[in-house]
């Protein structure tokens, strides 16, 4: 059994609730580290004495330093984590994706902590006409959001060393079921929509857009931890697994949802559209994703079977936008 003790900043969120498990399964113990404006009870119902669950804010050097003691790896997670959200309160944004982060990562390297794996985005590339867009091509990131993750980027491998080992990851967009579900990401919301409204809206259609099922997202940060040293440290890897149009995931979310309604389309100015190319992490740590975009609608329309979601479409607990402007942070 490990005693690795690992600290998850952003613990309570959509990708950080379901690591938690994931964790736990592999015998570490973890401490999950966030401020839970969407509630923690998802996690306080866990009964595993390797769990600590910890209200914090990663701006507060004091919850920091206690939350960084006797923690071998930081899996860093926390973040305003879309551009709507990101956009109606620019200074929070940038108090908590990037002014924090540098102070972060200090405090972790003098706590003695081995690892740490900082969760960047794919949106750090910007637009790309490349058909595969990997790692090594420029960033050009487009928002004050991805701009703070590429930023964080260089930070963080600034203070690297053989001590002190850091890994980013650029996942793709997250679909799929969560404890602490969003119905704000573009297979979850279609699917949503597809199920409770019966029929979904495209903005735009042709864009291509990366995607990864969260089982994949924790497999992955799983598999980092449990790497030679030599093969993770100052590395960059893209974690992607299909590069789906919108109009593909959105006649995929019609078959599998058997919808009958309409799919109608609405201009856009977001035309972003890209593939990101996820060979590398599979070929230098021999990781791939098991799960696919099919499989996390099937896994969504379960949810519902199970009557798992209250009032999914206005609930704010699945919308980060809302949850903030009801917390008066915007």
């Amino acid at each position: 059994m490990t005693t690795r003790r690992v600290l998850i900043l952003g613990g309570g969120g959509y990708v950080g609730s379901e690591l938690v498990n994931y964790l736990l399964e592999g015998d570490y113990q973890v401490r999950a580290f966030d401020t839970y404006w969407y509630g923690r009870e998802h996690l306080d119902s866990i009964k595993n004495s390797n769990l600590e669950v910890i209200t914090g804010d990663i701006r507060d050097p004091f919850a920091i330093k206690s939350a960084l003691e006797n923690v071998s790896d930081v899996i860093h997670l926390a973040c305003i984590s879309n551009d709507p959200s990101f956009d109606l309160n620019p200074e929070l944004g940038k108090s908590i994706n990037l002014t924090s982060f540098e102070p972060i990562v200090r405090a972790a390297k003098n706590a003695g902590v081995k690892r740490f794996i900082f969760a960047s985005s794919s949106s750090v590339y910007g637009v790309k006409t490349e058909p595969k867009v990997t790692e090594k091509l420029s960033l050009e990131p487009l928002t004050d959001y991805s701009k703070y993750k590429a930023e964080c980027e260089k930070i963080l491998l600034s203070h690297a060393s053989d001590e002190f080992t850091c890994t980013i990851l650029r996942p793709a967009t997250i679909c799929g079921v969560s404890t602490r579900q969003r119905f704000d990401l573009s297979v979850n919301i279609l699917t949503n929509h597809a199920i409770n409204k019966n029929t979904i809206t495209v903005f735009g259609g042709s864009q291509q857009r990366p995607n990864l099922h969260i089982k994949d997202m924790c497999r992955a940060y799983l598999h980092i931890l449990e790497q030679p040293v030599a093969k993770i440290s100052n590395k960059i890897f893209n974690v992607g697994a299909e590069n789906l149009s919108l109009d593909a995931i959105a006649a995929k979310v019609q078959l599998i949802t058997k919808m009958t309604g309409s799919i109608e389309h609405q201009e856009t100015n977001d035309l972003r559209s890209y593939r990101v190319d996820s060979s590398l992490i599979q070929e230098e740590l021999g990781f791939t994703p098991n799960h696919s975009v099919d499989d996390a609608i099937f896994d969504i329309v379960a949810a519902f079977g199970r009557r798992h979601y209250v009032d999914p479409l206005d609930n704010s607990n699945y919308y980060n936008i809302k949850k903030m402007k009801e917390l008066n942070l915007g």
